[in-house]
């Protein structure tokens, strides 16, 4: 039941890496130095969603996945390097560089991640991942602009409208000139593992391209049984294909 526990952390962290949004293109949303009201927030959300889904045709990047057991996160059980490739009309596919560590949490919780996300990824699904109000309830949080990691945000309560261990219950920023996803963190809706305790999620952003792409999740999930499991995921060298005319 273990890997069952730790795979609900990951799936949470594959789809959280789906609601990056587009970094740039909806800077005229409002006039500078007004603060926009809730519904507005959530459509600049929903449309910088679209415009990154619309507007990466592929991309290839290097995930590094790291898995910690009990209280030590200087010394992975299991890790894993590999180069992910995505293409918007076929989803995401996988080559596995490196991998070290327990064989059983290499084979039952990171490639099950990576099948996870081939799977939420296919174009029939992705849409169903996406952090947009088609998903979310999103409540603006009072007190105007915030900073986080030197940028000027809004800071969102999201529920998920369905709960799925791949649905996030937290906090959602986004950056107040366009909408696009800075960071989120939370807890899953919904456990994998009737074994398991609540998963927390935290996925970062950043723009390359014009575009918030992840660049560092982590996922914590707590067990009677099991103690304590934490996964890492670390995303560099990026190289992003536009599509035509962006």
């Amino acid at each position: 039941m273990m890997h069952g526990r730790v795979w609900g952390a990951g799936v949470c962290l594959a789809v959280m890496m789906t609601g990056g949004a587009a970094q740039g293109q909806l800077a005229n949303a409002a006039p500078q130095g007004q603060q926009l009201d809730q519904a507005a927030v959530i459509r600049m959300i929903d449309a910088a969603v679209h415009a990154r889904a619309d507007g990466i045709e592929g991309y290839l990047v290097t995930e590094h996945y790291a898995v910690f057991r009990g209280g030590d996160e200087e010394h992975p059980a299991a890790e894993m390097t590999v180069k992910t490739i995505y293409r918007r009309s076929t989803g995401k596919t996988y080559i596995i560089q490196t991998e070290s560590g327990s064989e059983i949490l290499r084979k039952l919780v990171l490639r099950e991640i990576l099948d996870n996300e081939k799977h939420i990824n296919l174009p029939e699904f992705r849409e169903a991942s996406w952090i947009t109000s088609a998903n979310y309830n999103m409540t603006l949080r009072p007190g105007g602009v915030e900073r986080l990691d030197g940028r000027d945000c809004y800071a969102l309560e999201i529920s998920p409208k369905r709960k799925a261990p791949n649905m996030i219950d937290g906090t959602l920023w986004v950056d107040a000139k366009d909408g696009s996803i800075i960071q989120i963190e939370g807890i899953a809706s919904k456990s994998v593992s009737v074994f398991s305790g609540p998963t927390q999620l935290m996925r970062q952003y950043a723009n390359m391209s014009g575009f918030g792409m992840a660049t560092h999740a982590r996922a914590v999930a707590d067990s009677t049984l099991f103690g304590r499991t934490v996964i890492k995921i670390d995303y560099q060298d990026y190289g992003i294909q536009l599509t035509p005319g962006h």
